[in-house]
């Protein structure tokens, strides 16, 4: 019978714990795997019948913190540039967060990019 040695067992678990916590780590950016996860939940959750369209807002919080917030308004008007301020629906108070060392425009093409991944392949 093989003696079970729990140290090295202990050692190999604790191990794999640190090298799972500094690749996440060192995995700084926008993870189109967290925003398919938290726009998966955010449409499961009850949309007004009165949304007819989406936008989605990107700012920096501090510090090259972001967030995207999905905003639903009650109107659409490829006219008006303002058509997104008659919301009914946003995720204000729970946007998708992520921390990243990049200008204002590499941030709106990595967020466009994972949009449009969303719209080819998502819910």
């Amino acid at each position: 019978m093989k003696e079970i040695h729990y140290k090295d067992i202990f050692t190999d678990i604790i191990m794999g714990i640190f090298n799972f916590l500094k690749k996440n780590k060192e995995q700084h950016g926008l993870s189109y795997a967290s925003f398919e996860m938290w726009l998966d939940n955010t449409l499961h959750r009850e949309i007004p019948n009165d949304v007819e369209a989406f936008c989605f807002n990107i700012y920096e919080d501090a510090d090259k913190n972001w967030s995207l917030e999905l905003v639903g308004a009650s109107s659409f008007d490829e006219e008006d540039s303002d058509w997104a301020c008659d919301e009914v629906f946003t995720t204000r108070n729970n946007p998708f967060r992520w921390h990243e060392d990049s200008e204002w425009t590499q941030i709106q093409e990595e967020a466009q990019n994972v949009v449009k991944k969303y719209l080819d392949q998502g819910l």
